[in-house]
């Protein structure tokens, strides 16, 4: 169902498409299929567990940085 008055709006527009290439990246670390497009063959738990796997990642990353120790790698 499709609502366009969804307040769910990217916070920075310019890094939807690195978010959405990040979120495949997590799927297949977690071994979820996501696929381009309609998955609603995926369960709330797989869809979930991509979401605060990703969620997990970028938190590590932003205390690494801000820490000032390791590597600034890319999300």
């Amino acid at each position: 169902m499709s609502n366009n008055n969804s307040s769910n709006k990217a916070a920075v527009p310019e890094a939807k498409g690195a978010l959405n290439r990040f979120k495949y990246e997590v799927a297949n670390e977690l071994g979820v299929p996501l696929s381009d497009g309609y998955n609603g063959n995926l369960t709330s738990k797989q869809n979930g567990s991509v979401g605060g796997y990703m969620v997990k990642k970028m938190i590590e990353a932003q205390e690494r940085q801000m820490s000032g120790s390791g590597s600034s790698q890319p999300l």
